[in-house]
């Protein structure tokens, strides 16, 4: 049945023109000023970090149909079904079209045209994590489309109701599935966690109706709303049967997840192109950590920014790791990652000696020397043991891995030897004690939840104080702790 239609859809793509000049359908629908999904791109627009971003991208390669850049295609209505058509051929959701459907294909690629752009982007760095969990759970790859209606890929996003991160879980649905939230960390907004924990809840979902659109909007209103609406329709288990009884935003939901099928198949037909994000997933290296850390002073040891770092690990709402009983994630990226392993011991001793010595800083420190002279600690392989659960086992991560011991893959076999880590061999003993006669007043700041070392020395450049941090480590060693205290400035 489904070849007769594309036959038939072909015939009348050869009979008319598929690309139109005219203005869009005056009978259209028409998406409500406070539909969830507009909310989440325009959430995406006020990201601190895609603000910044100088987002470039070739188009070249992708602008099969020789548009120019300011060009908005409009296709009719016959070719974009076509086009669906082709798509419900090659997956498990019923990928119909409707007017409903239509709405959202013209968010997506007349009035948000930017933001899809960078949603594009975004894919190549959430997408691989949430495909290998989907395959683990045994759920369609195209589910990771629904974080896209969800959040519109931000991490950040936050929606009216109180749902939060990627896959918008409301706080108890995440803790009912293992996302842990206290007032320092948040796992809801973790992409690996709360992607399991999706993956999880859908599964679930997909047990109760054993259709994978009324699990879609299960998961939007809750199966207690579906289960309602199932009732007042008669007892129909189709959702499109449905629809008329669900809650109005979900009746939004499996449209808007249609449309963002079609956006990632077609969208170089619309003339839109992926800007690529600073990093993409495989540029990301995890580190395990298992003590109180400052992501502030990770960022000034390993060359990179606050805000990059807080990007990367949105869980950590005020931007340090709190003390934990088992060891947490960190994301970095890969070459900030092995120059933090190369000196981990100098990270964990400068959050301790700062709050053993009430954080003076860049005073009266005695420092480690930080990774010149160096031990090695090695580890043999046992059965049954792979690199992931190694790197676990010492707090370090799978490429640092390989790379201390020059390895090509993930293959390790029993009675093998590996480096697992190096470590400072020696510390030396710095101390910034004045000469004597020498001038030893500086300048205080009384640090406040919030502080950086980058916002301390900003403040005091604003009036005209010298600011000066003598060396990297000494930097690294005088991490700002998230807690009252006097340091000096200079």
């Amino acid at each position: 049945m489904k070849q007769m239609h594309i036959h038939l859809l072909l015939s009348c793509c050869a009979m008319a023109p598929a690309l139109l000049l005219a203005q869009p359908d005056s009978t259209a629908v028409r998406l409500s000023t406070d539909d969830p999904v507009v909310a989440r791109l325009d959430d995406l627009a006020a990201l601190p970090w895609i603000q910044r971003s100088t987002f470039s991208t070739d188009t070249a390669a992708h602008n099969v149909h020789g548009f120019t850049s300011a060009q908005v295609p409009v296709w009719s209505a016959g070719e974009v079904q076509h086009r669906l058509t082709v798509l419900d051929e090659r997956t498990p959701f019923n990928l119909i079209y409707n007017q409903p459907v239509q709405a959202y294909i013209d968010l997506y690629t007349v009035r948000k045209r930017e933001m899809s752009s960078r949603m594009l982007g975004l894919a190549e760095l959430y997408f691989p994590v949430f495909e290998e969990q989907l395959d683990r759970y045994g759920i369609p790859l195209e589910m990771k489309y629904l974080a896209v209606v969800e959040s519109a890929l931000n991490p950040a996003a936050r929606s009216r109701a109180g749902a939060v991160g990627l896959w918008q879980f409301m706080l108890p649905t995440g803790k009912m599935y293992g996302l842990h939230a206290d007032s320092y960390v948040d796992e809801r907004h973790d992409v690996y966690k709360s992607t399991e924990a999706a993956c999880r809840y859908l599964k679930y979902l997909h047990g109760l109706y054993d259709n994978w659109e009324m699990a879609l909007a299960a998961y939007n209103c809750g199966p207690g709303n579906v289960n309602k609406a199932i009732r007042r329709s008669g007892g129909q288990m189709d959702y499109w049967k449905i629809y008329d009884h669900l809650p109005r935003e979900t009746r939004g939901y499996v449209p808007a997840f249609i449309a963002v099928n079609y956006l990632f198949s077609h969208h170089a037909d619309h003339n839109i192109y992926p800007i690529a994000p600073a990093y993409c997933a495989y540029e990301v290296d995890t580190v395990q950590v298992c003590y109180p850390l400052d992501l502030a002073a990770v960022a000034v040891l390993t060359g990179g920014t606050v805000q990059e770092l807080r990007d990367l690990n949105p869980s950590f709402k005020l931007g340090v790791v709190p003390d934990v009983d088992e060891p947490v994630s960190i994301y970095l990226p890969k070459d900030a990652a092995g120059i933090y392993v190369s000196n981990e011991e100098a990270m964990r001793y400068s959050y301790q000696a700062a709050r053993a010595t009430s954080a003076t800083v860049a005073t009266d420190a005695q420092l480690p020397a930080i990774a010149q002279e160096t031990t090695e600690k090695k580890h043999t392989v046992r059965r049954g043991e792979s690199l992931g659960s190694i790197a676990n086992k010492y707090g370090t991560s799978v490429s640092a891995l390989k790379r201390l011991n020059g390895l090509r893959s993930d293959m390790i076999r029993p009675g093998q030897t590996l480096v697992v880590k190096r470590s400072p061999a020696k510390t030396t003993e710095r101390t910034a004690a004045a000469e004597p006669g020498s001038n030893t007043e500086g300048i205080y700041h009384v640090v406040q939840p919030g502080d950086t070392l980058w916002s301390i020395a900003r403040c005091a450049h604003r009036r005209g104080d010298r600011c000066e941090f003598v060396d990297l480590q000494a930097i690294a060693s005088c991490a700002v702790s998230f807690y009252p205290q006097r340091g000096a400035l200079c």
